[in-house]
This record gives structure tokens, sequence and C-alpha cells, in this order.
């Protein structure tokens, strides 16, 4: 019996779907049903590993499962080919960002190839294509026409390295989410989408997508930050500043603990602080320390409070005390007011800087069983309670104490109830070359004007140099001078470009119809969207899956399309990881030059190329920084194709991180052999023993079911469990006969079809069966003959489990009641702690409840 060769099977099978254009998309309506499966796009940095190759394989498994069950798939890839790496290795390199792009592209088109992946490759495009970019200034500008596009002053975060600026989305703990380099606060002219109009139809919104994990959910409604508050004018003791005449605004979600007022504080870049820095030098060197600061949450909570008395006083709207004002650093001007009042026993920043200042601490909600002599210290109370030491509120709950406070403040003509937002209009400009250009025209005459539609792409000149720093569009000595096309003058190009995240808002509406005219083919669209299973990281979800749901709702309002939700099912993959090696002067070593010894159950490691000793590190992400990447040709080289494409998806739960080991990638190798000798050994008239035969055709049936239910599930560890099963059990039915043995194997070649689907091609050859097994159905189970003969009943107490039950599926009741009470797990549990049953739930095949008291 001959081995299973990979390096000539793969190339076959690969080139059999070539030449019947096997992936390519109808461009009609056939009338069967659709489905369309999307990965992230990747960015063209060089080289895929086998991270990578785990989110597109998790892909392509879905794609071939639904093409079997009788879908039309669309499965495209494209590039997102912008973004300032490429001006790095232009600068660094002296190359075009431009030809190290395409080359970059070049390169992983070929290695994704070697995937076997079933995409349509006829639909492929990069961002960084005029034939792309120009669709999206066209769609840009209609948006500007409806008023969602505009240019203002504004305090934005400056990335210091990429010499560009970032939306508060791609600030990751206070650091630039590409560059890592702390961000500056800097004023800049820039231009900005209008997200916060949607700001309420996005968090609604969310409620539909039940197929997205909670936890992306959670987080695009906590990034969104809608709460409901009040916003209320203290007045000012003595002369009021001349930038806030009335009184200092502030917005609260706490009014309920007014009475526990001890400061007033407002923004380093609020008009009172920046008048205060204009007068007196050493405000605005404090002013200046602060800008110094992280931009995210998490690091203004963290960071050190540091506040500068203004000498400025308001007086308190109930009691009438005197309460001073400070600057402070960790209030932003982007939320709210840019002023609070501070109550520093209910919010733990607050505390921090009123014990550093010396400022009052006044509780004013007490948890329960708490007396008048409650005290805050150390770390401010934000539970549950009742008002004290807060005259008309006390004895109220936080909610009531809320209403009724805003019904005084009210009342008193000094604010009114409001609901704001944490999200923030989205600034789009990008000081860099390597971007959309935006299609504005500056004249002096006529102010901003449209590029005409006939002038569409803005295309990037391609003779620019990154010899020094800064946008080289800038300085370009012909590209910005136009033409005004309103009146003719001189006038000159916007030089900012898009944020890239811009083009990856609405890539997968183009998918639809990548060579239309217009940028959005609407019947395609209307055919193919929503994307029905989209499959990226978890680090996106508040930067490129809230943009791509707010440009989908701009995009169909303006008539371009007509889903607003793009993703109707949403899976965040886990990571492929790899331990880190490192020399004795700390470099990293790839794993392709490491050999791992194991000696007395001790492991050690020594570099291949040296025989120099190294040092274990970290199990980390595969990273180029890091060196612990595997590389698909290096996999493909050894083992195949299949054998990697297989281990990728069955050491773990797709959700969650796997750990790349040459183990377990020869272990998948070795269960691509098993499979082939069973395909190769298959004889068609063996003769049956009806037992077995019987035996058989049931196990396959269940097979069937269980492998289905796990890949429709995103349970591809559990699908691919079963398949090392079922093999098992069809080489133990050795004699089961020709026909149940033919039943079975046919059943199990097209199960093992999505995850290796050149061993599958192989197998259903080697069977006999005619043309390709891609266009064979998926195989369906009966469910009498899938059904299992026992089932295993989890028994509850007290709403947690506490044992669990075997019984033949279908087991009378009482039947299932007895064996319950006299589990032993069961009576330990209900002996410590003092409890007998009052009442038993039968939930037949399904779950035993106990009640007990």
């Amino acid at each position: 019996m001959a081995r299973y060769d990979p390096k000539s099977a793969e190339p076959r099978q690969q080139a059999r779907w070539a030449e019947a254009r096997a992936f390519v998309t109808p461009d009609h309506d056939t009338g069967r049903p659709k489905y369309y499966v999307l990965e992230m796009f990747p960015y063209p940095s060089g080289n895929i590993h086998m991270g990578h190759a785990r989110n597109y394989v998790m892909g392509d498994v879905v794609a071939r499962l639904k093409r079997a069950q009788g879908f039309d798939v669309l499965h495209p890839m494209g590039w997102d080919a912008f973004g300032m790496p490429a001006e790095n290795a232009a600068m660094e390199r002296g190359v075009h960002p431009g030809d190290w792009t395409w080359s970059n592209i070049a390169t992983m088109r070929d290695q994704l190839k070697l995937l076997g992946l079933s995409l349509d490759w006829s639909r492929e495009f990069a961002t960084c294509d005029p034939t792309y970019y120009g669709k999206q200034q066209a769609w840009f500008l209609e948006l500007f026409s409806r008023g969602l596009v505009y240019r203002k002053d504004g305090v934005v975060n400056w990335d210091p390295v990429d010499n560009t600026v970032l939306a508060n989305e791609q600030v990751i703990d206070g650091r630039g989410w590409r560059s890592g380099a702390v961000v500056e606060k800097r004023k800049l002219n820039q231009w900005f989408l209008r997200i916060t109009d949607y700001a309420d139809d996005l968090i609604e919104g969310l409620g539909e997508l039940e197929r997205w994990p909670d936890k992306v959910r959670l987080m695009q409604e906590n990034w969104i930050g809608r709460s409901k508050g009040l916003k209320m004018t203290w007045r000012w003791i003595g002369d009021a500043p001349a930038e806030a005449p009335e009184g200092l605004e502030v917005y609260t979600t706490r009014p309920d603990t007014l009475f526990g007022a001890s400061f007033m504080g407002i923004a380093p870049d609020h008009p009172i602080a920046k008048a205060l820095a204009e007068a007196n030098p050493e405000v605005a060197a404090f002013v200046a320390e602060c800008r110094k600061g992280g931009s995210s949450q998490a690091d203004i909570e963290q960071a050190e409070k540091i506040g500068w008395n203004t000498g400025l006083r308001v007086r308190h709207p109930f009691d009438g005390r005197e309460v001073s004002v400070w600057i402070a650093n960790f209030i932003l001007s982007e939320y709210g007011t840019g002023a609070i009042f501070g109550c520093p026993a209910h919010d733990q920043r607050d505390l921090e800087f009123a014990e550093k200042y010396g400022l009052p601490v006044i509780p004013v909600v007490r948890p329960e069983g708490a007396g008048d002599d409650f005290v805050v210290s150390g770390e401010a109370y934000v539970g549950p309670g009742r008002l004290f030491h807060s005259d008309f509120l006390d004895g109220l709950e936080i909610e009531a104490a809320k209403a009724e406070a805003i019904r005084r403040i009210e009342g008193m003509g000094q604010g009114q109830g409001a609901t704001i937002y944490r999200l923030r209009d989205w600034g789009v400009s990008r000081q860099r070359y390597w971007g959309c250009p935006i299609p504005i025209i500056h004249c002096q005459a006529c102010g901003v004007v449209p590029a005409p539609a006939d002038q569409l792409p803005v295309e990037l000149p391609q003779d620019v140099t990154f010899d020094v720093p800064g946008n080289p569009l800038e300085r370009h000595p012909t590209w910005k001078h136009v033409a005004c096309p309103s009146c003719g003058g001189e006038a000159t190009r916007e030089t900012d470009t898009l944020d890239t995240f811009v083009d990856s808002s609405w890539y997968f509406a183009r998918f639809a119809d990548p060579k239309a005219a217009e940028p959005i083919n609407a019947a395609a669209a209307a055919r193919w969207l929503p994307v029905d299973q989209y499959i990226g990281g978890v680090e996106h979800a508040v930067l490129h899956l809230l943009y791509a749901r707010f440009i989908s709702r701009a995009l169909s309002d303006a008539g371009l399309m007509n889903v607003r939700e793009p993703f109707a099912g949403l899976f965040t993959q886990g990571m492929v990881v790899h331990e880190t090696y490192k020399t004795t002067d700390g470099k990293w070593v790839e794993p392709a030059d490491v050999d791992l010894i194991t000696e007395g159950g001790q492991r050690r490691a020594v570099r291949l190329s040296t025989g120099e000793a190294l040092t274990i590190g970290d199990i980390e992400k595969m990273s180029k920084s890091k060196k612990n990447v595997v590389a698909p040709q290096d996999i493909i080289d050894a083992y195949g194709v299949d054998a990697g494409r297989l281990f990728v998806l069955s050491d773990s739960p797709p959700e969650r991180d796997v750990q790349w080991t040459t183990g377990g990638v020869e272990g998948a190798s070795r269960f691509v052999q098993r499979v082939w000798a069973e395909f190769d050994g298959f004889d068609a008239d063996a003769p049956a023993d009806a037992a077995q035969a019987e035996s058989l055709v049931r196990e396959t049936h269940k097979a069937i079911k269980a492998v289905t239910d796990g890949v429709q599930g995103f349970r591809f560890n559990a699908a691919i469990a079963k398949l090392y099963a079922f093999l098992a059990v069809v080489k133990a039915h050795d004699r089961a006969g020709g026909a149940a043995r033919g039943e079975a194997l046919s059943a199990l070649a097209r199960l093992i079809a999505p995850f290796t689907p050149h061993l599958a091609e192989e197998g259903w050859a080697r069977l006999d069966h005619t043309g390709l097994i891609l266009d064979a159905p998926w195989p369906e189970y009966d469910p009498k003959l899938a059904a299992d003969d026992a089932v295993t009943l989890p028994i509850q107490i007290g709403g947690k489990r506490r044992s669990e039950l075997v019984m033949p599926r279908g087991a009378d009741p009482a039947e299932v009641e007895a064996a319950a009470l006299a589990d032993q797990a069961v009576q330990a549990f209900l002996s410590a702690n003092g409890l007998s049953v009052k009442k038993v739930i039968v939930v037949p095949d399904r779950i035993v409840n106990l009640v007990a008291a």
C-alpha cells in the first residue's frame, strides 16, 4: 500500500480546481440561496504565517461546507494596502511605497494560494489601486454634499513617530496603534465624519446582531458611551471669567451626589484654562505637562492625578458652600462640557485628587447597614445604597435621588437633564502620502470646493521623496496646485489623505461587484449583503467594525446600498502562538533554527546553525519582531497543506489561541496517512458481516450529524475530534463489507473535505467517484440512525450542576428521578448542606432539577 504523497497530490488537485474555475462566484442569480463568507482582508506586509493561515482556513471551512450544502458562495480576497508601513519601508529602503506594497501583494497572494483556499481571485482588489480609491472618493463627496463630512479645528491625537493624527479608537493604552509611541495632544484643522449623528442607531442596531459575540457588542456599546445625566451651571462667586460669564457648566451622570461636591475640575484645554495659561507662564507650564500624559481611559486612571488651583470659586446650588475650581489632568474636554464637579467619596479619580490636595471627602451614599458615621478613605464607594448627609435627598435610593436632584436643578433654572455620548466624530485626516487623497480643493475666493466627478480619481503623484520628515504631498512642486473648479482661479488640493479605516469601511460592499462603474452596484449588493459570516480579530471591535457599521448606514441613507448592518454573523478567532527563543545576548531566533532536546524530563533549546544554547521564552502571538513565526511554506514542504490546515483547527476551540507545536502538526500528518490507508485499501467486493454492516451504517450517520453540527457551530476542534473517532470506527469495522464501508468512506471523504480538501479529492477518486468532491453534495443523516442510545443528563440543585446521569434515551421520568436521588454525589451534597429534596423536575433527555431546602 503506497503512502499518501501530499507534494504531488496537492498541486494536482489545485490545478484541477483552477482548470474548472471552481471558485468563481456566479455573477447572476442562479436561484440557489446565497452565502457570503469573508475574512478581514490582510495588510500586505510581506509574508503570511500560520497565524494568518488559521484565520483564512476557518473561512474556507465554512465556504466549502456551504457550497456542498447547495449555496452560491461568495468568498473573495483583497488587500488593505494603504498605511504607514509602506512609507516607513520607503524611508528605510529607498523604494517607492507602491512598489513595496505591490511586491508584497504578489508574494502573499502566492502564499495564500498554496493553502488551497476556495477564494474567488477574480474579484481581487487592493485599496491602493486608483480604480478602488477613486470610487471611495466618489462616495466621500456624496457624504460631503449631505453634510456628513466637515472640517474644523480640534484637539487631536498626534503620533510623534508616524507623524500623523490618530482617531480615539486608534489610541491603545495611550499609544499609537501601529507605532506604539506615546500619543500627544495637538490642535489641528482636520476633516471629520459625523459618526455621532448615528450614535443612537448604532447602539440600537446592536440588538439585531444575534450572531455577534456578546463581548464585541458590549465593547461597542461602551465605546459609544450613551449616558443620561444632568447638565447644569454653577454660579460664580466674585468676578466671572470672560470665557464663561454665566457660570461654569458641567455634565454629570451622578447628580445624586451633588451634596458630596468638594471641588470643581476643568480640562487643561478648557477655554478658562487656556485663558489662564495665556496670562500666567506657570499655568502654561502646568497645562503643557498635562498634555504629555496618555489620552486613553486606562492611562488617565493609572496616571498620577495633578491639578492647579485657579483661585476661582463657585457657589453650591443647594447649600450655598464655596467650591474651588481646579485645572486637572484627568478631565477630558471631549467628554461632556470639559468640566466636572468632584465628589471624591464616590469616584476613584476624584478621591485620589482630593487626597493629594487635602480637599474634603464627603460621603453621601451609604451601603445597606452603614450608619451616619460611614466614611470613605483610599477607595471610593461606588456601590448601591441610600442617600445621607444630603438634606432633601436623605433616605432615597440612587436612581430616585438622581431624578429628584435633576428636578430641583431644573426648577432653579440652573440646568436640565441630558443625554451625552462618549463617542466623538471620526477624525479622518492623516498627514501622510500613502493613503487615499481627500478629493477637496481649497480656493481663497470660493473656499472649500469638491473635486469634480470627471476628475476622479484624484491620484497620488508617483514622483515623491521621503528624504525629510513630513507629508510629501505638502511639499510636492506641482501636484497640489490646480485651478479652482468653481472660478478657475489658483487653488490647492487638500494634502491630507484619508485614514486607512475609511478604506476598509466599505470594501465588503465593493466585493459584490468590484468592476462596477459606480462605487457600489446596488443590485449586486442587494443580492450578497449582508456578509453572512465575517471572521477576524476582536482587536477591531471599536475600530473597523464600528466604522463599517456607520458607513453602511451613511451609504444606505445616501441611496448607494440598502443594508445598514453589514455583517450578520461575526466570529473573532484566537491567535496561533509559539514559544520564543533567544540567544544569550538577547537576540530572537526563528523556530526553524532551533533544535528542542528533552533529557531527564527537562527541555532545552539549541541553535541549529551555531550549536549555542538558547533561552526558551514565553509563548506569544506569532510576530516578525520576536521571530516566533512558522511559515506555511515550511509546513507544506515538510508535512503538506492539509496537515497544517488540520492542526490549526484541531488543537483548541477556534475562539481561543492555539499553540503551534511540531508534535501537533506531525500528529495531523499521521491522521492524513491513516485516512488515505482506508481509502487506498477499500475493496468494494468485500463480503459483509451483517451485524458489523448495520453498526457501521449507524455510526456513519452519527458522524455526519456530529461533524455537521460542529462546523456549523464553529466548533471545528470538536468536529475534527469526531473525524478522528470515526476513522477508528471505520478501521474497526473491517468486516462490514463493501457496501457499508463504501458508504462510510464516501461520507468520510465529504466530511473531511472542508478541512483537508486535497486529501478528500484524492480519496474521492480512489473510491471511483467521478468529478470533483467539491461538487458533491454534503452528506445527510437519518435522525433515527444518528440518535445516540444513551444521553447524559446534568443534575442541578439550586440552579448549579452537582452531578450527572447517563441514562437510556427516552428513559421513563420516574426511573430518571429514582436514579438522580440515588446518585452518590447528590446524596453527599444534600447531607453536607443539611438539605432534603422537596421536588424533582425531570426534563426528558435534557436535565434533572432538584429543589431542596
